[in-house]
């Protein structure tokens, strides 16, 4: 009964691996008894369950609800969904919780699952937990049923349930699922959504054979910018693999990243929540957090990770949160987890009703000069450390603000620089942002001679972003 899950694939977020190498249908099995005797022992008996698009899901989701099953709980196979529906499942169902089979932006031979436990995320220490308890082999035992249903339509009608927008303002927009499982429920959206709607990639294609599923890359947005200038679209939007990462394209084929549009949602979520709390991860712009303040917000920076910015989201009772990689979180009118359709819905509402071009939004904001995040390789044993030895050194130098929470953002008169280890891979990620080109060197200088005195040096590509 035991089993013992190779030690690369239990992540700080989510359960990840590549199949037939890390991952595979035993790994499955167990990870449904271990997680349905979490269930178990919280009382509850009924399990959602949803599959991307990916070539090996189907035998992954069948051997998970197979485990599920043998822990005596009830299983509601919701066949190939997004992410964000899984979640909306586990509200409305109800559900005691919910795993999802998916491998997210990653490559075709990854996959993986995310988990909800009641209708909180589940990450960290419980997943680590998971780990230990498949290996003691103390599963509760029991049999399961299987239901079967589609949610589709719910869940169409309830992302559009308080749309409003004037019936003489039809916007033209291209929206491009990537091939993954955010398809199905765009095709519910655009037959509910008063626009001229351009669909692209829309069929669910394990292979992604058009583009690799990931919007926060700007190569993978080029077939998307290309059509909206074709098209003379209003705006863009991309999807990753699961539905639950966005990518925006102005009228003008101009990328709006994360924090850029957290910065535009922000301006309608506090015109409804005067002096609300917003939240953004340690990634993102300095722009973005002072912007919430200007509009009479609270910001709060926070660690990077989606469960993370969901579990801290409750805790603060925040309307609104989101992540550098595209993760929009409405509490405001949803329910706190991160849904791209929905928030592709809701900038669409804003620009309806606001009559301005999207372009105009982004442009108001001060334009600053950064990078993208920087990934470099890092042993795992290692990266930690480096971050370690850094924040010592810079304890040592005054004349810089600090930040640790999550690595280490070093804020100086030129602008900021993040460094901060993955918590997914053996790498170390950094940023940098500064007002000036000439500002962006020093922050680059200052970043890569305390990396160097750790045997690191800081990559080339640090020149160039948004």
């Amino acid at each position: 009964m035991s089993h013992r899950f190779h030690p690369t694939v239990l992540r700080e977020y989510d359960i990840r691996g590549v199949v037939g190498e890390t991952l595979s249908q035993a790994d499955a099995a167990a990870l449904g008894r271990a997680f349905g005797t979490r269930i178990r022992e919280a009382g509850g008996r009924k399990a959602a369950v949803g599959r991307d698009g990916r070539l090996t899901s189907p035998e992954l989701a069948q051997a998970l609800i197979g485990g599920l099953n043998a822990a005596g709980v009830d299983v509601v196979d919701l066949g190939i969904v997004s992410t964000p529906m899984l979640y909306y499942a586990v509200f409305e169902l109800p559900a005691d919780g919910g795993i999802m089979v998916t491998g997210s932006h990653n490559p075709p031979s990854h996959n993986g699952f995310k988990m909800m436990l009641g209708k909180k995320a589940f990450f960290g220490a419980d997943i680590q937990e998971l780990g230990r308890l498949s290996e003691s082999g103390r599963f509760a035992q029991g049999e399961g049923a299987v239901e079967r249903r589609k949610i589709h339509n719910d869940y169409g009608d309830r992302v559009m349930r308080d749309y409003e927008a004037p019936e003489d303002r039809d916007l033209v927009i291209v929206w491009d699922s990537g091939n993954g499982a955010a398809g199905p429920p765009t095709n519910e959206i655009c037959m509910r959504l008063r626009a001229r709607h351009f669909l692209l990639n829309v069929e669910v294609d394990g292979t992604f054979p058009n583009h690799h599923p990931d919007p926060t890359v700007a190569e993978n947005l080029e077939q998307l910018i290309n059509e909206v200038r074709v098209r003379k679209a209003d705006l863009g939007i991309g999807f990753d693999g699961d539905g639950d990462r966005i990518g925006v394209v102005d009228e003008k084929g101009g990328i709006v990243w994360g924090d850029q549009l957290i910065a535009i949602l922000a301006e309608d979520v506090l015109a409804r929540h005067p002096g609300a709390t917003i939240i953004a991860d340690v990634k993102a712009s300095q722009v973005l957090f002072d912007r919430i303040a200007e509009l009479g917000g609270k910001p709060v920076m926070w660690k990077s990770g989606h469960s993370l910015i969901k579990a801290k989201m409750a805790e603060l009772g925040a309307p609104l949160a989101g992540e550098m990689s595209g993760h929009i979180f409405f509490a405001d009118g949803w329910y706190g987890f991160d849904d791209a359709l929905f928030a592709a819905v809701r900038l669409i509402q804003m620009l309806a009703n606001r009559r301005e071009p999207l372009s105009a939004l982004r442009d108001r904001l001060p334009q600053m000069v950064n990078t993208p995040e920087l990934r470099f390789d890092c042993p795992d044993e290692r990266k930690f450390a480096v971050v370690e030895e850094i924040r010592a050194r810079l304890a040592a130098e005054p004349g810089r603000r600090v930040n640790t929470i999550d690595g280490v953002r070093v804020q100086t008169e030129d602008g900021w620089w993040l460094l901060r280890a993955s918590n997914t891979q053996a790498a170390l990620t950094a940023r940098l942002e500064a007002k000036t080109a000439k500002g962006l060197e020093r922050l680059k200088a200052d970043l890569g001679g305390l990396l160097q005195a750790s045997g690191l040096d800081l990559p080339e590509k640090a020149t160039a972003g948004h």
